[in-house]
């Protein structure tokens, strides 16, 4: 097959959460086993360093990629570098890929190029991560809002297929949307850690701890700092135990300022807990899995995610998780993490204090959670991908799919 990708959002920088799903679906794709039988094309919106070209497909067999879509076809990775600004998906991608020929075009993190009618695209294959807009649409700029509703709306017309990152997103758009005949549930996976001895883990520990001024004891979060990861009922339920003595440790929150994140350092000073919540801004990866291996707890009452990748993260990383009972986070974490209504702060504020002091519980969810992850690998998400993108070449009219779903819905 000749397979397109748009690997623009792989390359972002800081990457969050569809970007690190981006850049790690990609890496596993190309490192499949059968990878090579195929033509691969990744569309980038700029000019790549050589160290980002290594980091994604080492050992793969690269042709060099040349500006206005250009391509030499030794090897079976084919780069299109394709520099613009605004509109770049429509303006630029869509163009490329209708020129292509290409059997397949895979969106990972963002929306198929508009054209119409539809199938003047290739076969098309996306990936839906939430539809957090829609269930929470108080945590979203209006602006924000109407986009996603529309480029959702366009993204499950136009391709040919679905993949979503949880079961819970499947229902979500098979209620809002549309019946799940082109949906696919495929789940994300923990980013492989560095092999160390326990040895240098515990000194990576010791370094991160040092590089930003933390005791040996404290909680964690991770993830923009945003409305929809509920880090202001953290910081009152976190604000509540510490007043009333419960709380000797700090809150350390490691992520981006998203919509409205400077607020929260505010509300930290009203509550006159600034002085004990630890905002580090974004941790680069380098350091963020000792940050977190570093802590006593994992902190995650998010009201809203598609997946939770971060859940996994710490859980493989040997850390006890409380987290949300809302959307995909029991699907993820299993039986593997203390659960709480995340609208309830006296709950949040009784799930942290019971990790922080009860060692047998800390305990049993460790233990809990490095069962858990193994149900997740990367290398599994690629090889159900690869399937989707083989069956969306077969099938390569959406728009008449999309009329079968609305008759049959």
């Amino acid at each position: 097959m000749q397979i397109g990708i748009d690997a623009s959002r792989a390359f972002k920088s800081p990457r969050t959460g569809t970007e690190r799903y981006a850049w790690e679906i990609l890496r596993h794709l190309l490192a499949h086993p059968r990878a090579a039988q195929d033509t691969w094309h990744l569309y980038v919106d700029r000019a790549l360093a050589p160290g980002e070209i290594a980091e994604l497909l080492a050992g793969a067999s690269v042709a060099d990629g040349v500006a206005d879509g250009a391509a030499h076809a030794a090897g079976h990775v084919i780069w299109h570098v394709l520099p613009w600004r605004r509109m770049w998906t429509h303006r630029v991608l869509g163009p490329a890929i209708r020129r292509a020929g290409l059997d397949v075009c895979f969106v990972p993190s963002h929306v198929v190029p508009f054209v119409w009618p539809a199938r003047r695209n290739p076969p098309s294959v996306v990936t839906v991560h939430d539809l957090g807009y829609r269930v929470w649409p108080q945590t979203h700029p209006w602006r924000q809002r109407l986009y996603l509703e529309l480029s959702t709306r366009w993204n499950l017309r136009a391709a040919t297929q679905v993949i979503t990152i949880s079961q819970a997103t499947a229902r979500d758009i098979a209620t809002t949307y549309a019946p799940p005949a082109r949906v696919t549930v495929i789940h994300e996976a923990a980013a492989r850690l560095p092999q160390l001895d326990a040895a240098a883990f515990a000194t990576a520990i010791a370094t991160v701890r040092a590089e930003f001024g933390l005791p040996p004891t404290y909680a964690i979060f991770t993830g923009t700092l945003h409305p929809r990861k509920n880090v202001e009922r953290l910081l009152r339920a976190y604000a509540r135990l510490l007043h009333s003595g419960q709380a000797t440790w700090p809150l350390v929150l490691a992520g981006a300022d998203g919509w409205q994140g400077k607020d929260f350092r505010a509300l930290a000073e009203r509550l006159d807990v600034a002085e004990h919540v630890r905002f580090l801004g974004y941790v680069p990866d380098v350091s963020l899995p000792a940050l977190v291996a570093g802590a006593r707890f994992f902190a995650f009452p998010s009201l809203f995610e598609g997946f939770g990748l971060p859940v996994l993260e710490a859980q493989e990383l040997g850390v006890p998780v409380m987290t949300s009972n809302y959307s995909s986070l029991p699907e993820i974490a299993g039986d593997a993490a203390l659960y709480v209504d995340p609208t309830d702060i006296d709950a949040l504020a009784d799930a942290m204090l019971r990790l922080s002091q009860d060692e047998s519980l800390r305990q049993r969810l460790i233990a809990a959670g490095y069962a858990n992850v193994q149900r997740f690998s990367w290398e599994k998400a690629a090889d159900e991908t690869y399937a989707v993108l083989r069956a969306a070449a077969i099938n390569s009219d959406p728009e008449a799919t999309a009329t079968e779903d609305s008759t049959a819905g």
